[in-house]
């Protein structure tokens, strides 16, 4: 139950003077629907209105308060056009000044600027064609609200739809609301909670507003400290869930072992030894698996399965679309045929499935490879011991947990091919052992990446040209699906027409907007042959698996951020030929885009690449987190906050190491904080022991 004293931040906006339903609307749009959530939402700069008496005391840039009083209206002589309206008025001492409104409607500004009547006008202050104009004042009121109008003002960021002068209203009104919670850090040195969030909302000063100033590492500490301590919480209740021991003797792993062309590498050797150590132990498994591009988690998720299968059990192989659903079955069950192992294939297309389940709930199926078709619920295993989720990210909570439900305390493995920087692995797997596959095959061959003009487009056609007439398949990768007025980027329908051209009947086109089937069924005509050049936007950038695509063109790489380079890069090289990525790019470049490029040509390393993409792009879309699950951090600042991290865990470890149960005044207030930050699954776990 969420204590009493946070009643009020997790009210509705709609609680607050002056939101109605529509402004409810856009302000859950630009924060949330709470007003938590809308205290949450930081200022990011500051306007400093200064009162001026006369126009000859400010200079131009400045934003200043002032009584003017309007000589004349100007409105624009036609519809047509951009003409602004224009109200000219004098200040006290008779200097002139114009008022310009855009996108006037009916008499509104005469009746909000009467001629000859004095009005408080606050707004920046610009100088055109010689002469002093304000553009849409930020207000235009009686001279008495001047006490409201000077000094320091915050600035949001803000929705269409939502003032800056509306949002602060609405700030000191939630700000009245804010309690003062228990402190839950016994560090004096920081503001306490109250008064951090007052600072930073409440006085306005470029050291208030930095990310570095004491009040917002304090908001930014708070967030990271909830997040670390209930990722521990949540590791420990799944320490204590019950598993079952799943041993083996080993014969199917060595079996495989002697049919593969290579020797595991090292990395898969250690992982495989701390997955085994998971199964056999008497606690449920939930362990992440986290490999580069290439680094070879299938045949590691097999040797788990064929474990599990060892004992009695079965396994289930869960993967995010159909395609990848495919090509794991091509290889386990290859592999399977082999070994003596039955492996069987389960996705909305699956024909004879009636067949399929019953075998599937009498145990002769031992290892089922599908998509979301698995976690139906006519779906029964006899004895499923193992889950595996391929692209962890792809599956909500409950899609996993619904998988996992199909046996007894199921041992789950998640695996991931998009490399975390180490630095962020805390916040995002911070309660799941993860084991990482850092060392590629022997055998599998290195990329090499070159870096070229887009105006010399025609020299790699030419390089195309030979590749086909060799018998191999390129990839060719657009950021857009359809040409952009904005974006001057070539797009993927478009270089579709120019390539057919080239080559006829050997071009084939897939992107986001089409049907998962027509997707699949073009990446399946790709795989078979019937096409050599695929022209894609990014969908192909996770899982495809084309050994003899030895070509991948990236168009405008200046704009794909290094970790989607990366992914995609890791769709060639994946057969014995010689593989090229070609990273096309258009001039002139920034320097952030150089080195981005630098880094793919120099390294093809993924948690080297990931920790550059941090670096470099800090708190933006960071190797576009949200698709690599990454939690939603609302307070922090990655660019500046990310050393905090680091601190949070090792005090996160320290509480509950000293106050396990979170039963002293500071646990207490511990308890608190998780319920500000949303983290009451946490809380049940703490309570339920």
């Amino acid at each position: 139950m969420r204590p009493e004293i946070l009643f009020n931040l997790f009210a509705s906006l709609t609680s607050i003077k002056g939101v109605g339903s529509r402004m409810f609307t856009l302000l859950d749009k630009l924060a949330g629907p709470r007003i938590k959530d809308l205290l949450f939402h930081l200022p990011t700069g500051m306007i400093e209105r200064r009162h001026v008496q006369f126009l000859g005391q400010a200079t131009i840039g400045q934003t200043i308060t002032i009584i003017l009083t309007p000589s004349q209206h100007t409105p624009p002589t036609t519809k047509k056009g951009n003409k602004p309206y224009r109200v000219q008025c004098l200040d006290e001492r008779g200097a002139a000044i114009d008022l310009v409104f855009f996108h006037a409607y009916g008499d509104s500004i005469a009746k909000q600027l009467p001629v000859g009547v004095p009005r408080l006008v606050s707004g920046r202050l610009e100088d055109f064609q010689y002469r002093m104009q304000i553009t849409h004042p930020d207000y235009v009121g009686s001279p008495d609200d001047l006490k409201d109008w000077v000094g320091r003002e915050p600035v949001y960021p803000l929705t269409q739809g939502i003032t800056n002068k509306y949002l602060n209203k609405i700030m000191k009104e939630a700000l009245s609301r804010c309690p003062q919670l228990p402190e839950w850090l016994s560090d004096s040195s920081w503001p306490r909670w109250h008064e951090a969030l007052r600072e930073v909302h409440e006085l306005p000063t470029d050291e208030s507003i930095s990310p570095l100033s004491a009040a917002r590492k304090r908001l930014a500490y708070d967030e990271l400290l909830a997040n670390q301590i209930a990722l521990l919480l949540i590791r420990q209740h799944r320490q204590k869930q019950p598993g079952r021991s799943i041993g083996g003797d080993g014969h199917l792993r060595d079996a495989l072992t002697k049919i593969l062309p290579y020797q595991l590498t090292g990395a898969q050797d250690r992982v495989l030894e701390r997955i085994y150590g998971d199964m056999e132990s008497p606690t449920r498994m939930v362990r992440l698996l986290q490999g580069d591009v290439g680094s070879g988690k299938t045949v590691v998720a097999m040797m788990a399965c064929l474990k599990a299968v060892e004992d009695g059990y079965q396994a289930a192989f869960l993967a995010p679309t159909e395609i990848l659903a495919n090509q794991h079955m091509a290889t386990l069950s290859e592999w399977g045929k082999t070994i003596g192992v039955r492996v069987e294939l389960l996705t909305s297309r699956t024909k004879a499935r009636k067949q399929l389940l019953e075998d599937l709930a009498s145990g002769e199926i031992q290892i089922l490879v599908g998509t979301h078709a698995l976690i139906q619920e006519d779906v029964h295993f006899k004895n499923l011991g193992l889950a595996i989720v391929d692209e962890q990210h792809r599956f909500g909570v409950e899609q996993r947990m619904k998988l996992s439900q199909k046996g007894d305390n199921v041992d789950t493995l998640v695996m991931t091919a998009t490399p975390i920087p180490r630095t962020l692995m805390l916040a995002a797997y911070g309660d799941l052992p993860t084991s990482i596959l850092d060392e590629k095959p022997p055998g599998r061959q290195e990329v090499v990446t070159t870096v070229i003009p887009l105006t010399k487009l025609d020299e790699v056609v030419t390089g195309i040209k030979r590749a086909i007439e060799k018998g191999q398949k390129v990839y060719w990768v657009c950021p857009l699906v359809e040409e952009s007025e904005v974006l001057d980027l070539a797009a993927a329908t478009h270089r579709f027409e120019v390539l057919t051209k080239l080559f006829p009947g050997d071009v084939a086109l897939v992107h986001g907007k089409m049907k998962g089937t027509e997707k699949d069924q073009v990446m399946e005509d790709f795989l078979a042959g019937r096409y050599r050049v695929l022209v894609a936007t990014t969908v192909i950038e996770v899982g495809v698996h084309v050994p003899d695509a030895t070509i991948m063109v990236i168009e405008h790489a200046e704009r794909f951020g290094l970790s989607q380079l990366h992914q995609l890069r890791g769709r060639i090289g994946r057969g014995d030929q010689a593989s090229t990525c070609v990273l096309l790019y258009d001039q002139p470049l920034t320097e952030t885009a150089k080195a981005r490029l630098k880094i793919m040509r120099e390294s093809t390393d993924g948690f080297r690449i990931a920790e550059e993409d941090f670096r470099l792009r800090g708190g933006g879309d960071v190797l576009g987190l949200r698709q690599s699950g990454m939690p939603d951090f609302k307070l922090v600042n990655w660019d500046f906050h990310r050393d905090l991290l680091g601190v949070a865990h090792k005090d996160a470890q320290r509480i509950l190491n000293d106050d396990p149960q979170l039963t002293t005044d500071q646990g207490k207030a511990v308890r608190t904080l998780l319920y500000l930050f949303e983290k009451d699954r946490s809380v049940n776990y703490l309570q339920s022991g």
